[in-house]
């Protein structure tokens, strides 16, 4: 076969959407992917942002012979049709999905003289996974981590962009700000989570995803103890930027990360009162926690703890992505600095002060030092 065709809205390409692809692509020379633009639905992403994530997902594995086409005022049927497609394919998860599938069919083939379908199962892992099924696990404390199972990178990228956009300009009121300022805190945002901050492809765990897990526990804190609303925009603040600025920079001169990054966050020049989220931002030091003092100190500091205890699936994608930040480190020396840092927090935690907040203490905090435990026997292990 020459071309087949897949179609759908993909908003957002699924793992499930990329596997019937490559079925396809076992079928004929080559796969067009027809981009459904459907008026009557809302999605997340434009036909346009979705196009390029379906390209960039395909690319991504090296599929060469592969092409998107935006449906526009047309059935997907006859439009493929018109480009010389005779069959699309389409993945049957279910009973409910093959009656639905097959009246589609039946009415591309006779109604509207479009393409023919084919049929494919997809395997039992990817039985559940749809557009729909993973937009609803966008919300709760480690929704990103979970969704990265079911999508290919392009489209998580995308997605946890997007959210963090919406965090990001309810933090600075976009409804109620200037062009002017909307617009400089625009290019705080691309900054921020570009390649020189925490979009960086050589931040393995201080990233996106890193921020998208705190801004979650923040928020879930939050709504769990009804704190001053303005004590809460600080920490977020101070969030933002407590990692923006790092590295492992050898000279004893130089600035460490957090005071780099509390002075990023003064220049930035996004809020009236800076003083007191820069304080934060340097209590995130926990080489000198004794030093520092700020009122909301340990509420930061719990934020930044709190993947320490994560379930295990997520625990272990930390532990490997701190290993690869220290990759320039031999794998002795790692083993050693890294089972010694565990080994001070661990004893923290035993001593109930690790997290010095009550909320995050309870939720924390034995699960912590369980991860701690296992990942300090593994360090053991040569």
């Amino acid at each position: 076969m020459k071309k087949i065709g897949f179609s759908g809205t993909l908003d957002p390409i699924t793992n499930g959407h990329m596997w019937v692809i490559n079925e396809a692509r076992s079928l004929a020379d080559e796969v067009v992917v027809f981009l459904s633009e459907n008026p009557a639905k809302k999605p997340k992403f434009s036909a346009e942002e979705r196009k390029s994530i379906i390209a960039l997902s395909c690319a991504e594995q090296g599929w060469e012979n592969v092409s998107v086409v935006i449906v526009r005022g047309d059935y997907t049927a006859r439009a493929a049709k018109k480009q010389g497609v005779e069959c699309l394919i389409r993945g049957i998860r279910t009973t409910a999905d093959f009656d639905y599938e097959n009246l589609i069919q039946q009415t591309n083939v006779d109604v509207l003289q479009g393409a023919k379908t084919v049929f494919v199962m997809p395997p039992r892992d990817l039985g559940s996974v749809s557009s729909s099924f993973v937009k609803a696990l966008e919300g709760p404390i480690g929704w990103n981590w979970i969704m990265k199972k079911f999508v290919p990178g392009p489209a998580y990228h995308a997605w946890v962009l997007s959210w963090l956009r919406k965090e990001w300009e309810t933090l600075w009121d976009y409804e109620h700000r200037d062009a002017i300022a909307i617009a400089h805190a625009d290019d705080w945002f691309a900054q921020l989570t570009g390649a020189t901050a925490y979009g960086g492809a050589a931040r393995y765990y201080h990233n996106l995803d890193h921020l998208v897990h705190g801004l979650c526990e923040i928020r879930v804190w939050a709504a769990n103890t009804r704190p001053d609303p303005a004590d809460v925009d600080i920490i977020k603040q101070a969030f933002w930027f407590h990692d923006a600025e790092y590295g492992h920079n050898p000279d004893p001169a130089a600035l460490t990360n957090e005071e780099a990054s509390a002075q990023l966050w003064l220049g930035s020049h996004l809020g009236q009162e800076m003083g007191d989220a820069a304080e934060l931002i340097r209590a995130t030091d926990h080489f000198q926690e004794a030093a520092i003092t700020h009122r909301l100190k340990d509420i930061l500091l719990c934020v930044d703890l709190a993947i320490l205890g994560q379930d295990d699936e997520v625990y272990q994608n930390y532990a490997r992505a701190i290993r690869q930040e220290y990759i320039h480190l031999p794998d002795a020396t790692y083993r050693a600095q890294r089972g010694g840092a565990l080994a001070h927090l661990s004893r923290k935690a035993q001593a109930g002060e690790l997290f010095r907040d009550a909320y995050f203490a309870d939720q924390y905090n034995q699960r912590a030092i369980d991860n701690m435990q296992h990942e300090m026997e593994r360090l053991a292990v040569k």
